[in-house]
Protein backbone atom coordinates (compact mmCIF):
# COMPACT_ATOMS: atom_id res chain seq x y z
CA UNK A 1 0.00 0.00 0.00
CA UNK A 2 2.81 2.46 0.46
CA UNK A 3 4.54 1.42 -2.28
CA UNK A 4 1.50 1.98 -4.52
CA UNK A 5 0.65 5.25 -2.71
CA UNK A 6 4.46 6.64 -3.71
CA UNK A 7 4.35 5.29 -7.25
CA UNK A 8 1.22 6.73 -7.83
CA UNK A 9 2.07 10.36 -6.39
CA UNK A 10 5.68 10.40 -8.28
CA UNK A 11 4.35 9.28 -11.36
CA UNK A 12 2.04 11.73 -11.67
CA UNK A 13 5.25 14.48 -11.19
CA UNK A 14 6.63 12.80 -13.87
CA UNK A 15 3.89 12.40 -16.46
CA UNK A 16 3.97 16.15 -17.22
CA UNK A 17 7.39 16.50 -17.97
CA UNK A 18 9.14 13.01 -18.95
CA UNK A 19 12.11 14.01 -20.40
CA UNK A 20 13.01 16.99 -18.72
CA UNK A 21 14.68 17.65 -14.74
CA UNK A 22 11.69 18.03 -12.44
CA UNK A 23 10.83 19.88 -9.41
CA UNK A 24 9.93 17.84 -6.48
CA UNK A 25 10.12 17.16 -3.14
CA UNK A 26 9.87 13.48 -1.17
CA UNK A 27 8.58 13.96 2.69
CA UNK A 28 8.10 11.40 5.57
CA UNK A 29 11.09 9.05 4.12
CA UNK A 30 14.11 7.35 5.76
CA UNK A 31 16.83 9.19 3.89
CA UNK A 32 20.41 7.99 3.49
CA UNK A 33 22.81 10.53 2.75
CA UNK A 34 25.15 8.29 1.13
CA UNK A 35 28.05 9.91 2.99
CA UNK A 36 28.96 8.27 5.74
CA UNK A 37 26.30 8.75 7.90
CA UNK A 38 23.45 6.67 9.21
CA UNK A 39 20.23 7.01 7.95
CA UNK A 40 17.70 10.03 8.92
CA UNK A 41 14.08 9.03 9.65
CA UNK A 42 11.09 11.25 8.63
CA UNK A 43 13.30 13.59 6.29
CA UNK A 44 12.75 15.81 3.11
CA UNK A 45 14.89 16.10 0.00
CA UNK A 46 13.88 18.58 -2.39
CA UNK A 47 15.55 18.77 -6.44
CA UNK A 48 14.76 21.82 -8.39
CA UNK A 49 16.56 22.13 -11.72
CA UNK A 50 18.09 18.63 -11.59
CA UNK A 51 20.04 19.47 -8.44
CA UNK A 52 19.66 18.93 -4.75
CA UNK A 53 18.77 21.43 -2.87
CA UNK A 54 17.38 20.87 0.55
CA UNK A 55 17.88 17.70 2.11
CA UNK A 56 17.34 16.32 5.95
CA UNK A 57 14.95 16.82 9.05
CA UNK A 58 12.13 19.62 9.02
CA UNK A 59 13.42 20.62 6.17
CA UNK A 60 10.63 23.45 4.47
CA UNK A 61 9.46 22.73 0.77
CA UNK A 62 9.52 25.69 -1.70
CA UNK A 63 6.18 26.92 -2.53
CA UNK A 64 5.15 25.56 -6.24
CA UNK A 65 7.37 22.48 -5.78
CA UNK A 66 5.17 19.14 -6.26
CA UNK A 67 5.50 16.99 -3.29
CA UNK A 68 5.66 13.24 -2.50
CA UNK A 69 4.75 11.52 0.69
CA UNK A 70 7.44 8.98 1.06
CA UNK A 71 6.28 7.08 4.24
CA UNK A 72 7.79 3.86 4.70
CA UNK A 73 10.38 4.05 1.18
CA UNK A 74 13.97 4.89 1.58
CA UNK A 75 15.29 7.38 -0.52
CA UNK A 76 19.23 7.56 -1.53
CA UNK A 77 21.69 8.60 -4.35
CA UNK A 78 22.29 6.56 -6.84
CA UNK A 79 24.82 3.82 -6.80
CA UNK A 80 28.19 4.34 -8.46
CA UNK A 81 29.40 0.70 -9.47
CA UNK A 82 33.21 0.66 -10.23
CA UNK A 83 35.14 -0.98 -12.27
CA UNK A 84 32.35 -2.46 -14.93
CA UNK A 85 31.82 -3.56 -18.27
CA UNK A 86 28.57 -2.18 -19.00
CA UNK A 87 27.66 -0.92 -22.28
CA UNK A 88 31.07 -3.13 -23.81
CA UNK A 89 28.63 -6.30 -24.33
CA UNK A 90 25.79 -7.99 -24.82
CA UNK A 91 26.33 -11.65 -24.67
CA UNK A 92 29.93 -12.51 -23.54
CA UNK A 93 30.19 -15.98 -25.60
CA UNK A 94 29.57 -14.03 -28.59
CA UNK A 95 32.51 -12.21 -29.86
CA UNK A 96 30.83 -9.88 -32.46
CA UNK A 97 29.50 -8.26 -29.06
CA UNK A 98 32.20 -8.52 -26.87
CA UNK A 99 34.57 -5.43 -26.46
CA UNK A 100 35.91 -5.98 -23.20
CA UNK A 101 38.73 -7.14 -24.34
CA UNK A 102 41.17 -6.85 -27.50
CA UNK A 103 43.51 -9.39 -27.40
CA UNK A 104 44.82 -9.10 -31.28
CA UNK A 105 45.01 -5.46 -30.94
CA UNK A 106 48.48 -3.78 -31.51
CA UNK A 107 47.58 -0.85 -29.40
CA UNK A 108 47.82 -1.43 -25.65
CA UNK A 109 47.72 1.55 -23.62
CA UNK A 110 45.86 3.89 -26.05
CA UNK A 111 43.13 1.92 -25.75
CA UNK A 112 39.87 3.87 -25.31
CA UNK A 113 36.24 2.50 -24.58
CA UNK A 114 34.57 5.65 -24.77
CA UNK A 115 33.69 5.24 -28.28
CA UNK A 116 32.81 1.47 -27.87
CA UNK A 117 29.94 2.49 -24.98
CA UNK A 118 26.25 1.58 -26.07
CA UNK A 119 23.74 3.11 -23.94
CA UNK A 120 21.59 0.68 -25.02
CA UNK A 121 22.64 -2.46 -23.67
CA UNK A 122 20.47 -4.46 -22.00
CA UNK A 123 23.20 -4.65 -19.09
CA UNK A 124 23.29 -0.78 -18.78
CA UNK A 125 19.41 -0.89 -18.34
CA UNK A 126 19.22 -3.78 -15.90
CA UNK A 127 21.70 -1.80 -14.15
CA UNK A 128 19.74 1.37 -13.90
CA UNK A 129 16.44 -0.59 -12.66
CA UNK A 130 19.16 -1.88 -9.97
CA UNK A 131 19.47 1.65 -8.65
CA UNK A 132 23.11 2.46 -10.73
CA UNK A 133 23.10 5.59 -12.26
CA UNK A 134 26.84 5.96 -12.73
CA UNK A 135 29.79 3.80 -13.42
CA UNK A 136 33.32 3.32 -14.12
CA UNK A 137 33.97 1.49 -17.66
CA UNK A 138 36.89 -0.60 -18.25
CA UNK A 139 38.05 -2.83 -20.82
CA UNK A 140 40.33 -5.52 -18.89
CA UNK A 141 44.08 -6.13 -20.00
CA UNK A 142 44.33 -8.98 -22.92
CA UNK A 143 47.32 -9.05 -24.64
CA UNK A 144 49.64 -6.70 -22.96
CA UNK A 145 49.74 -5.80 -19.29
CA UNK A 146 47.23 -2.27 -20.33
CA UNK A 147 43.68 -2.68 -20.68
CA UNK A 148 43.40 1.23 -22.07
CA UNK A 149 41.25 3.62 -20.94
CA UNK A 150 38.39 3.43 -18.97
CA UNK A 151 35.63 6.00 -19.08
CA UNK A 152 33.13 7.55 -16.59
CA UNK A 153 29.25 6.85 -17.62
CA UNK A 154 26.21 7.85 -16.61
CA UNK A 155 23.08 5.56 -17.06
CA UNK A 156 20.85 8.12 -18.27
CA UNK A 157 18.01 6.94 -21.41
CA UNK A 158 19.96 9.24 -23.43
CA UNK A 159 22.38 8.19 -26.32
CA UNK A 160 25.36 10.29 -24.72
CA UNK A 161 26.38 8.38 -21.78
CA UNK A 162 30.20 9.06 -21.07
CA UNK A 163 30.82 11.82 -18.52
CA UNK A 164 34.55 11.40 -18.40
CA UNK A 165 36.58 10.00 -21.29
CA UNK A 166 39.89 8.95 -20.73
CA UNK A 167 39.52 9.01 -16.69
CA UNK A 168 42.10 6.52 -15.98
CA UNK A 169 44.57 3.57 -17.49
CA UNK A 170 44.39 0.36 -16.04
CA UNK A 171 47.01 -2.10 -15.48
CA UNK A 172 47.73 -5.34 -14.74
CA UNK A 173 50.57 -6.74 -12.34
CA UNK A 174 50.61 -9.45 -9.65
CA UNK A 175 50.02 -12.75 -11.71
CA UNK A 176 47.69 -11.60 -14.40
CA UNK A 177 50.60 -9.23 -15.24
CA UNK A 178 53.22 -11.79 -15.03
CA UNK A 179 51.22 -13.88 -17.49
CA UNK A 180 50.91 -11.46 -20.23
CA UNK A 181 54.46 -9.81 -19.52
CA UNK A 182 55.94 -12.93 -20.37
CA UNK A 183 55.32 -15.11 -17.26
CA UNK A 184 57.18 -13.44 -14.18
CA UNK A 185 56.98 -10.83 -12.18
CA UNK A 186 60.06 -9.26 -13.21
CA UNK A 187 59.14 -9.06 -16.38
CA UNK A 188 56.04 -6.72 -16.00
CA UNK A 189 57.53 -4.54 -13.46
CA UNK A 190 60.52 -4.15 -16.33
CA UNK A 191 57.81 -3.58 -19.18
CA UNK A 192 56.04 -1.48 -17.02
CA UNK A 193 58.60 1.26 -15.77
CA UNK A 194 60.27 1.11 -19.27
CA UNK A 195 56.57 1.57 -20.36
CA UNK A 196 56.63 5.15 -18.26
CA UNK A 197 60.09 6.01 -18.57
CA UNK A 198 59.53 5.66 -22.81
CA UNK A 199 56.53 7.95 -22.32
CA UNK A 200 57.65 10.74 -19.96
CA UNK A 201 60.60 11.26 -22.42
CA UNK A 202 58.07 11.21 -25.34
CA UNK A 203 55.84 13.57 -23.57
CA UNK A 204 58.56 15.94 -23.12
CA UNK A 205 59.79 15.94 -26.68
CA UNK A 206 56.31 16.43 -28.00
CA UNK A 207 55.68 18.98 -25.29
CA UNK A 208 51.97 17.01 -24.45
CA UNK A 209 50.81 18.60 -21.52
CA UNK A 210 48.76 15.26 -20.92
CA UNK A 211 45.16 16.74 -20.17
CA UNK A 212 43.47 15.43 -22.98
CA UNK A 213 39.64 15.01 -20.73
CA UNK A 214 40.35 18.71 -20.48
CA UNK A 215 41.33 20.13 -23.17
CA UNK A 216 39.51 20.74 -26.15
CA UNK A 217 39.51 18.01 -28.92
CA UNK A 218 40.24 17.85 -32.39
CA UNK A 219 37.65 17.36 -34.74
CA UNK A 220 38.88 15.11 -37.75
CA UNK A 221 36.18 16.16 -40.25
CA UNK A 222 33.85 12.90 -39.15
CA UNK A 223 32.52 14.37 -36.12
CA UNK A 224 34.69 11.46 -33.98
CA UNK A 225 36.66 13.36 -31.41
CA UNK A 226 40.51 12.46 -32.13
CA UNK A 227 42.04 12.89 -28.51
CA UNK A 228 44.64 15.67 -29.15
CA UNK A 229 47.64 13.74 -27.49
CA UNK A 230 47.36 11.50 -30.42
CA UNK A 231 47.96 14.48 -32.61
CA UNK A 232 50.53 13.79 -34.97
CA UNK A 233 54.19 15.62 -34.30
CA UNK A 234 57.44 16.13 -34.60
CA UNK A 235 58.87 13.95 -31.74
CA UNK A 236 61.40 11.47 -32.53
CA UNK A 237 61.66 8.63 -30.95
CA UNK A 238 64.39 5.42 -30.86
CA UNK A 239 62.18 2.89 -28.39
CA UNK A 240 60.90 0.09 -30.00
CA UNK A 241 58.74 -1.24 -27.32
CA UNK A 242 55.73 1.03 -27.13
CA UNK A 243 54.14 2.04 -30.30
CA UNK A 244 53.58 6.58 -30.52
CA UNK A 245 49.50 6.00 -29.33
CA UNK A 246 50.31 4.17 -26.39
CA UNK A 247 53.46 6.51 -25.59
CA UNK A 248 51.46 9.31 -25.46
CA UNK A 249 48.29 7.51 -24.07
CA UNK A 250 50.70 6.99 -20.56
CA UNK A 251 52.00 10.87 -20.74
CA UNK A 252 49.19 11.76 -18.50
CA UNK A 253 49.57 8.63 -16.22
CA UNK A 254 53.18 9.52 -15.67
CA UNK A 255 52.71 13.33 -14.76
CA UNK A 256 49.54 12.52 -12.40
CA UNK A 257 47.00 14.26 -14.52
CA UNK A 258 45.15 10.66 -15.60
CA UNK A 259 44.59 8.14 -12.89
CA UNK A 260 45.84 4.82 -12.68
CA UNK A 261 44.06 1.44 -11.50
CA UNK A 262 46.31 -0.86 -11.13
CA UNK A 263 44.97 -4.45 -10.62
CA UNK A 264 47.25 -6.53 -7.85
CA UNK A 265 45.86 -8.99 -4.86
CA UNK A 266 49.14 -10.23 -3.15
CA UNK A 267 50.30 -8.00 -0.05
CA UNK A 268 54.35 -7.91 -1.47
CA UNK A 269 52.93 -6.88 -5.33
CA UNK A 270 50.46 -3.92 -3.31
CA UNK A 271 53.91 -3.15 -1.57
CA UNK A 272 55.44 -2.62 -5.11
CA UNK A 273 52.87 -1.24 -6.71
CA UNK A 274 53.48 1.71 -3.79
CA UNK A 275 57.28 1.46 -3.91
CA UNK A 276 56.60 2.83 -7.75
CA UNK A 277 56.43 6.44 -6.35
CA UNK A 278 59.89 6.02 -5.60
CA UNK A 279 60.28 6.64 -9.40
CA UNK A 280 57.30 8.28 -10.56
CA UNK A 281 56.38 10.41 -7.93
CA UNK A 282 53.28 11.88 -9.43
CA UNK A 283 51.28 8.64 -10.27
CA UNK A 284 47.76 8.92 -9.02
CA UNK A 285 47.05 4.84 -8.11
CA UNK A 286 44.26 3.25 -7.11
CA UNK A 287 44.74 -0.12 -6.35
CA UNK A 288 42.26 -2.62 -7.94
CA UNK A 289 41.66 -5.91 -6.06
CA UNK A 290 43.70 -6.35 -2.81
CA UNK A 291 42.70 -9.49 -1.67
CA UNK A 292 45.24 -9.08 0.61
CA UNK A 293 45.30 -5.65 1.59
CA UNK A 294 44.05 -5.62 5.25
CA UNK A 295 48.03 -7.28 5.57
CA UNK A 296 49.27 -3.87 4.45
CA UNK A 297 46.16 -1.79 5.28
CA UNK A 298 48.47 0.82 7.31
CA UNK A 299 51.21 1.04 4.55
CA UNK A 300 48.41 2.16 1.99
CA UNK A 301 46.40 4.36 4.48
CA UNK A 302 49.84 5.99 4.85
CA UNK A 303 50.62 6.18 1.13
CA UNK A 304 46.90 8.06 0.42
CA UNK A 305 46.14 5.33 -2.18
CA UNK A 306 42.28 4.56 -2.27
CA UNK A 307 41.36 0.87 -2.81
CA UNK A 308 38.47 -0.89 -5.19
CA UNK A 309 38.43 -4.21 -3.28
CA UNK A 310 36.00 -7.25 -3.66
CA UNK A 311 32.82 -7.41 -1.40
CA UNK A 312 33.76 -10.91 -0.06
CA UNK A 313 36.60 -12.65 -0.44
CA UNK A 314 37.01 -15.84 1.32
CA UNK A 315 38.40 -18.67 0.21
CA UNK A 316 41.41 -17.61 -2.10
CA UNK A 317 41.30 -17.98 -5.97
CA UNK A 318 44.76 -18.22 -6.85
CA UNK A 319 47.90 -18.05 -4.85
CA UNK A 320 47.91 -14.41 -4.75
CA UNK A 321 44.95 -14.00 -2.66
CA UNK A 322 46.03 -17.11 -0.26
CA UNK A 323 45.36 -14.25 2.72
CA UNK A 324 42.26 -13.85 1.57
CA UNK A 325 39.55 -12.96 4.45
CA UNK A 326 36.00 -12.04 5.01
CA UNK A 327 37.13 -8.91 6.78
CA UNK A 328 39.66 -7.43 4.17
CA UNK A 329 37.75 -4.31 3.50
CA UNK A 330 36.42 -3.78 7.54
CA UNK A 331 40.13 -3.75 8.35
CA UNK A 332 41.18 -1.61 5.92
CA UNK A 333 38.60 0.86 6.56
CA UNK A 334 39.54 0.61 10.08
CA UNK A 335 42.93 1.60 8.93
CA UNK A 336 42.21 4.57 7.52
CA UNK A 337 41.79 2.88 3.88
CA UNK A 338 39.52 4.75 1.38
CA UNK A 339 37.69 1.51 0.13
CA UNK A 340 34.91 1.49 -2.14
CA UNK A 341 33.22 -2.49 -3.26
CA UNK A 342 34.57 -3.46 -6.19
CA UNK A 343 31.63 -4.20 -8.80
CA UNK A 344 33.65 -6.31 -11.26
CA UNK A 345 34.43 -9.14 -8.74
CA UNK A 346 30.12 -10.11 -8.51
CA UNK A 347 27.96 -11.43 -11.29
CA UNK A 348 26.28 -7.93 -12.29
CA UNK A 349 26.85 -4.98 -10.81
CA UNK A 350 23.27 -4.68 -9.10
CA UNK A 351 24.78 -6.97 -6.38
CA UNK A 352 26.39 -4.01 -4.97
CA UNK A 353 23.91 -3.31 -2.46
CA UNK A 354 23.25 -7.16 -1.75
CA UNK A 355 27.33 -7.34 -1.10
CA UNK A 356 27.14 -4.38 1.14
CA UNK A 357 24.87 -5.34 3.04
CA UNK A 358 27.15 -8.62 3.83
CA UNK A 359 29.67 -6.18 4.88
CA UNK A 360 26.73 -4.62 7.67
CA UNK A 361 25.90 -8.33 8.87
CA UNK A 362 29.74 -9.09 8.73
CA UNK A 363 30.23 -6.88 11.74
CA UNK A 364 27.40 -8.48 14.24
CA UNK A 365 29.96 -11.71 14.01
CA UNK A 366 32.65 -11.78 17.00
CA UNK A 367 36.11 -11.39 15.77
CA UNK A 368 35.02 -10.53 12.74
CA UNK A 369 35.47 -6.85 10.69
CA UNK A 370 32.64 -5.21 9.12
CA UNK A 371 31.48 -2.15 8.18
CA UNK A 372 28.46 0.26 9.54
CA UNK A 373 25.17 0.48 7.66
CA UNK A 374 26.52 4.33 7.19
CA UNK A 375 30.08 2.88 5.76
CA UNK A 376 28.96 0.02 3.83
CA UNK A 377 26.43 2.34 1.58
CA UNK A 378 29.39 4.66 1.13
CA UNK A 379 30.97 2.70 -0.19
CA UNK A 380 28.59 1.71 -3.27
CA UNK A 381 27.73 5.40 -3.77
CA UNK A 382 30.45 8.15 -2.33
CA UNK A 383 33.14 6.58 -2.03
CA UNK A 384 33.41 4.88 -5.91
CA UNK A 385 32.60 8.70 -6.93
CA UNK A 386 34.94 9.88 -5.07
CA UNK A 387 37.77 7.38 -6.35
CA UNK A 388 36.76 8.04 -9.91
CA UNK A 389 37.30 12.13 -9.94
CA UNK A 390 33.49 12.31 -9.69
CA UNK A 391 32.83 13.17 -5.83
CA UNK A 392 32.39 16.69 -6.03
CA UNK A 393 28.74 16.01 -8.69
CA UNK A 394 27.73 12.17 -7.37
CA UNK A 395 27.54 9.97 -4.29
CA UNK A 396 25.69 12.13 -2.20
CA UNK A 397 22.57 13.59 -1.20
CA UNK A 398 23.68 17.29 -0.78
CA UNK A 399 23.22 20.54 -1.90
CA UNK A 400 24.55 21.44 -5.02
CA UNK A 401 24.61 17.71 -6.16
CA UNK A 402 22.81 16.14 -9.01
CA UNK A 403 19.70 15.02 -8.55
CA UNK A 404 20.69 11.59 -8.39
CA UNK A 405 18.10 9.79 -6.40
CA UNK A 406 16.55 6.48 -6.06
CA UNK A 407 13.65 5.61 -4.23
CA UNK A 408 13.62 2.19 -2.67
CA UNK A 409 10.46 -0.07 -0.78
CA UNK A 410 13.02 -0.61 1.81
CA UNK A 411 16.02 -0.80 3.57
CA UNK A 412 18.15 -1.00 0.11
CA UNK A 413 21.20 -3.23 1.84
CA UNK A 414 18.21 -5.66 2.32
CA UNK A 415 17.98 -8.43 -0.10
CA UNK A 416 14.00 -7.77 -0.20
CA UNK A 417 13.95 -4.45 -1.28
CA UNK A 418 14.21 -3.21 -4.88
CA UNK A 419 14.07 0.44 -6.37
CA UNK A 420 10.71 1.67 -7.72
CA UNK A 421 12.08 5.32 -9.00
CA UNK A 422 15.41 6.27 -10.47
CA UNK A 423 16.09 9.99 -11.34
CA UNK A 424 19.49 11.35 -13.33
CA UNK A 425 19.82 14.71 -13.02
CA UNK A 426 16.12 15.06 -11.97
CA UNK A 427 15.20 13.05 -15.21
CA UNK A 428 12.90 10.24 -14.55
CA UNK A 429 14.39 7.14 -16.06
CA UNK A 430 12.60 4.00 -17.32
CA UNK A 431 13.18 0.63 -15.70
CA UNK A 432 11.90 -1.81 -18.26
CA UNK A 433 14.47 -4.11 -19.20
CA UNK A 434 14.64 -7.66 -21.11
CA UNK A 435 13.80 -9.27 -17.44
CA UNK A 436 11.19 -7.28 -16.30
CA UNK A 437 9.60 -7.92 -20.00
CA UNK A 438 10.05 -11.53 -19.56
CA UNK A 439 8.75 -11.57 -16.22
CA UNK A 440 5.42 -10.07 -17.52
CA UNK A 441 5.60 -12.33 -20.34
CA UNK A 442 5.58 -15.30 -17.58
CA UNK A 443 3.60 -13.89 -14.54
CA UNK A 444 0.45 -16.08 -15.24
CA UNK A 445 0.22 -19.54 -17.13
CA UNK A 446 -1.73 -18.29 -20.31
CA UNK A 447 -0.35 -20.09 -23.48
CA UNK A 448 -1.34 -17.45 -25.26
CA UNK A 449 1.52 -15.45 -24.26
CA UNK A 450 4.06 -18.66 -24.59
CA UNK A 451 6.89 -17.89 -27.60
CA UNK A 452 5.56 -18.53 -31.23
CA UNK A 453 8.29 -21.82 -31.36
CA UNK A 454 5.28 -23.04 -29.14
CA UNK A 455 2.06 -22.05 -31.84
CA UNK A 456 2.14 -25.27 -33.30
Amino acid sequence: MIRQTLLGAVAALAFALPAAAQDFAITNATVATGDGSEPIENATIVVQNGRVTAVGSGVPVPAGVPVADGAGAWVTPGLFATVTELGLWDVGAVSESNDTGASGSPFSAALDVAPAINPQSQHVKVSRAGGITHAAVAAMPASSIFGGQGAIIDLGDDPDPVVRPRAFQVVALGEGGARRAGGSRVSAHALFRNALREARQYGEDASISGTASRAPETRTGDDMPLDPRLVDNEAQRDDVLLSRFDAAALVPVVNGSQKLYVVVERAADIRSVLALRDEFPALDLVLVGASEGWLVADEIAAAGVPVIADGLDDLPGSFEELGSTQSNVGRMVRAGVKVAINASAMEQPRYLPQFAGNLVALSKLPGAAGLTWGQAFAAISSVPAQISGLGADAGTLSVGQAGDIVIWDGDPLEVSSAPVRVYIDGIQQPMDNHQTRLAERYRDLDTSDLPKAYDW
